[in-house]
């Protein structure tokens, strides 16, 4: 019997308040754009499935963060059981940008001691007039510490299946070529769940068939 989903990986977005973090989210699990969203208050959860392969689907949670500093004690107990993660700057907001190196290091050093795998995303692309931070800056940035760099807005749905798929994609890779690794007691990669295999009373019949010559 075919798996639901091969494997469950948890993913964790951050970075500043008001940057579009729920906005992205809710448009990549629901469908929709929220004209007016409230701003998280700790973290908000999500799921969904995605097939990265044919037959081959991944369950994500997705933990929505608040950017506020009042709340960063309870954003930083759900970086440990987390295997992946988005870190979202607005690409209309410098400081948002110059704030992706605190945002990263932050996260490495409450992972411990696992590590994340990380998506840098400039997100408002759709704002481009607005601009205050280049796609080149912003692809320096990413490859210096290693991650991807993808342009997103959720307003006009542009990349946002793009930005989630690509990271669970990086992820299995990982998890296929053992880099990573399920742990008793850490959340961020479960196993799949594959439904019982419930035999017809013919193959039953079939099976206990002796023979009696």
């Amino acid at each position: 019997m075919e798996a639901i989903w091969l494997y469950q990986f948890r993913l964790i977005v951050i970075g500043d308040s008001t940057v579009g973090k729920s906005c992205l989210i809710r448009r990549f699990t629901e469908g929709r754009f929220a004209q007016v969203s409230d701003p998280t208050v700790g973290v908000d959860f999500f799921s969904r499935l995605v097939e990265i392969e044919p037959g081959k689907r991944i369950k994500l949670q997705i933990w929505d963060t608040a950017g506020q500093e009042r709340f960063r004690s309870i954003t930083r107990a759900y970086y440990r059981n987390s295997v992946g993660g988005l870190l979202l700057f607005d690409i209309t907001n410098r400081r948002s940008f110059q704030n992706v190196h605190d945002w990263l290091e932050e996260a490495r050093s409450h992972v411990q001691p696992h590590s994340i795998v990380f998506l840098l995303v400039g997100h408002k692309c759709d704002l481009e007039p607005q601009r205050q931070v280049t796609r080149q800056e912003a692809e320096k940035l990413a490859g210096a510490y290693g991650m991807r760099y993808v342009e997103t807005s959720a307003r006009d749905a542009i990349n946002v299946e793009h930005a989630f798929t690509e990271l669970t994609r990086d992820i299995f890779q990982l998890v296929r070529g053992g880099d990573i690794t399920i742990q008793e007691g850490w959340e961020g990669v479960k196993s799949g769940f594959v439904p019982n295999v419930v035999h017809s009373s013919e193959e039953v019949t079939k099976s206990d068939r002796r023979c009696l010559c």
